[in-house]
């Protein structure tokens, strides 16, 4: 039997599994079936509890659920730090963890015993094009020229440990976030495909964001598309540096972007529910292979 927890922040939800629990390592397939919502557990990805690589307090896989795996997450490290905290993993309310988009702190904020927000350090920004990775010279890609679907919009590309795409806008249609996201992710202008955002910013503070998210599509909430828009919003003039209010489908989450470029994401999680797999399921995740 595999013991899980499952969680969200804002509705996007992840799965939190222990690699020690596993008999083999995961598969893409195998990935991909627990992540279905009608075959297997269901949820936006996969967190994988490993050890650290570069001396951090803990180390984090982070797989989509179609399989590929994700640099980093805001809203899947905040689930994995209450995740440590709750279950008795982690000894203090502050530590480090080890993601391939690089080590990050987490700050738990504890209630009654239990964790209701985590604060994310998340690293700096770069809209470095090589840095992204984006094709081209290397430069800045801030509102840059962009063709898709018929259409040239004009984008923001930032990396924030992980790739993002940013469309500002002057009103948010999900029906076309739906229809171009996936054009924009898997654009050949990206080497390792791209999350996408488009936005509409509402004062000098506050921006409203819709998420097409690489690797698991349209999606409620994500932090580090939070975080990613809020520094092109920055570097676009349209914010100020400080903190800047991210609204999106699934709710808020504020984000802190500071003079050099580094960025500070704080929101709320929750756990809904702990279990473990099947004999039934464990034989068709085999199966899966």
């Amino acid at each position: 039997m595999i013991p899980f927890v499952k969680g969200h922040g804002l509705g996007n939800d992840y799965i939190v599994i222990d690699a020690e629990d596993l008999p083999a390592p995961l598969t893409p397939r195998q990935v991909q079936r627990i992540c279905d919502r009608n075959w297997g557990v269901g949820s936006d990805g996969i967190l994988l509890l490993v050890p650290a690589w570069t001396g951090a307090d803990f180390g984090l896989r982070i797989f989509n659920p179609d399989g590929s795996e994700a640099e980093k997450s805001g809203n899947g490290l905040r689930i994995f730090a209450k995740y440590l905290h709750d279950h008795g993993r982690a000894s203090c309310p502050a530590f480090t963890v080890d993601t391939k988009g690089g080590r990050v702190v987490c700050q738990c904020h504890v209630a009654g015993g239990r964790v209701g927000e985590v604060t994310v350090e998340m690293g700096r920004c770069t809209f470095v094009a090589p840095e992204i990775p984006m094709t081209g010279p290397a430069r800045e890609v801030v509102r840059e020229p962009l063709q898709v679907g018929g259409r040239t919009l004009s984008v923001t590309v930032v990396s924030v440990g992980n790739p993002h795409c940013v469309v500002f806008a002057d009103r948010l249609d999900e029906a076309e976030t739906r229809r171009l996201g996936p054009l924009i992710e898997n654009h050949p202008a990206f080497p390792n495909r791209t999350n996408v955002q488009f936005a509409r910013v509402a004062s000098r503070s506050e921006v409203d964001i819709l998420i097409w998210e690489r690797g698991a599509g349209y999606t409620l909430a994500s932090g580090s598309s939070s975080s990613a828009v809020a520094c092109a919003a920055v570097k676009t003039g349209l914010c100020d540096h400080g903190l800047v209010t991210v609204r999106m489908p699934g709710g808020t989450l504020s984000v802190d972007v500071r003079p050099d470029w580094s960025i500070l994401l704080q929101g709320p999680v929750a756990e809904v529910y702990a279990g473990t797999f099947s004999r039934d399921f464990m034989d068709a995740l085999r199966r899966a292979g």
